[in-house]
């Protein structure tokens, strides 16, 4: 992250001056359309100018360009703006390069205000200019100190709705296993912290302790379980989950192989007679729904029979989220049927599956290649009529190495949170990543406790 330290009122100078550049993102005119309410799809198409009574030219050059300007450079971190007269001019287009400039030009003593007169350019032609007052700080700050929010434009805050259905609930009590690490151990305590789970730590108990000295917290209001090592810690937890002393478990600093060696065996385990399987539930910023991709994680080349209860879990874990009626795409590479792609005769088998009942709780269709799943636009280029196609709730993909893919993809270029959770087994388990974010964190434990919630009501 870039580091940038303030000016305070007192060093500022009359005539001192910076000059930045940035490039018009689509996302800044998405925020503004949102923040504005002007939603007009000719402001949102990425080619479309944004003319000089459009909100876009103000917002993008004033609020993004300027007050980064102000809030960043000169005075920097601490400064508030007060006032502005500002005039607009021009029209710009998205990935049109922007120049602003500031100059200090009055300084008042009263209120420590300073009165800086702004440009914005593109090339010789100035789009913005007129003056804004901004109280500066009065003491040195350094913008390292202060990190920034990552800014994403969502359509669909699926993540909060969850949380939020999830604070009229007690906590879950929850093993964490083996929660030797700073971001397994904070990221539980957080969550129980926030009233999602009651951890009980499984694990050895001087590195545990040793972790919780170093970050300053105190482990004093938890359970501990003390084990010798990881491999002792996947199975103490999960005999505890066998014997009903917890009714979940989370992944600490040990490998999910070795946290699900202990979950699968079928006289010491967690198995059930239905399939274990791993759902991603994602919150993609362009996508107006919540997306469920299944498996990503656990089965590597799941045969039709295994799909068929992997899709069940799937659909059952999207009831409890709230989709009475879940639409499940079958994907595949084509969204025609190939005797040499196996995964599109899975697809139509899985089909007549739910056609005669051996699938239930959902709308299933497939196969569908992953652009007619979540495009409506494509889903008709193709002539493809579907209740499903362009409408996904559900993406079933053919194996673990293409909906990894699928995950990350939506991860790392679509800007996505993801929550994971362990279905099939007694008890909802968590596979937590040393890469996952605190809102990731939170999530999987949400989920985790409206499905632990949600097993208390089925009959014993």
């Amino acid at each position: 992250m870039e580091s940038f330290t303030n000016f305070t009122f007192d060093e500022i100078e009359i005539g001192q001056s910076v000059t930045a550049s940035r490039r018009l993102s689509l996302t800044e005119v998405e925020a503004l359309a949102l923040v504005s309410g002007d939603i007009d799809p000719f402001h949102l198409e990425a080619g479309a100018a944004l003319h000089d009574d459009g909100i876009a030219a103000k917002a993008v050059g004033a609020e993004a360009l300027l007050s980064a300007l102000l809030s960043r450079r000169l005075p920097g971190p601490g400064s508030v703006i007060v006032a502005q007269d500002l005039r607009f001019a021009g029209s710009v287009r998205v990935g049109d390069e922007l120049s602003g400039t500031v100059t200090a030009k009055e300084k008042r003593d009263d209120g420590h205000l300073v009165v800086f007169d702004c440009r914005v350019t593109r090339g010789g032609e100035t789009l913005i200019s007129g003056s804004v007052t901004v109280q500066a700080p009065t003491r040195r700050i350094s913008y390292s100190e202060i990190a920034p929010p990552e800014f994403v434009v969502r359509h669909n805050d699926a993540f909060a709705r969850l949380l939020k259905r999830c604070e009229q609930l007690p906590p879950v009590s929850c093993a964490v296993v083996h929660p030797c690490d700073p971001d397994s151990l904070l990221g539980a305590l957080e969550a129980a912290k926030r009233g999602l789970i009651a951890p009980v730590l499984v694990g050895p108990e001087a590195k545990i302790r040793a972790v919780a000295q170093a970050e300053g917290v105190d482990l004093s209001p938890y359970r501990m379980v003390s084990t010798e090592h990881s491999h002792a810690a996947a199975e103490t937890a999960v005999a505890l989950a066998r014997a009903g002393e917890v009714e979940s478990l989370m992944k600490g600093s040990l490998h999910t192989d070795e946290l699900m060696a202990a979950v699968v065996p079928s006289a010491t385990g967690l198995r059930t007679a239905r399939r274990i399987s791993h759902v991603f539930v994602m919150d993609v910023p362009a996508y107006p729904r919540m997306l469920l991709v299944t498996d990503a994680a656990i089965n590597i080349y799941p045969t039709l029979e295994d799909k068929a209860d992997i899709v069940q879990n799937a659909i059952e874990l999207a009831h409890i989220l709230g989709l009475e009626q879940p639409k499940v795409a079958l994907l595949s590479a084509v969204e025609t049927i190939n005797p040499k792609i196996q995964s599109t005769l899975d697809a139509a088998a899985l089909c007549k599956m739910a056609d005669r009942g051996q699938i239930v709780g959902g709308v299933l269709d497939g196969p569908l290649a992953f652009d007619n799943a979540i495009s409506e636009d494509a889903a008709r280029a193709k002539k493809i009529v579907s209740p499903v196609a362009g409408r996904a709730d559900i993406l079933l993909v053919p194996d673990l190495e293409a909906g990894n893919m699928v995950a990350k993809q939506l991860q790392y270029l679509a800007g996505a949170d993801s929550a994971g959770i362990v279905l099939g087994a007694r008890v909802p388990i968590v596979l937590t990543s040393r890469a996952d974010n605190v809102r990731t964190r939170m999530a999987s434990a949400a989920v985790m406790k409206l499905v632990a919630h949600a097993r208390r009501k089925l009959p014993a």
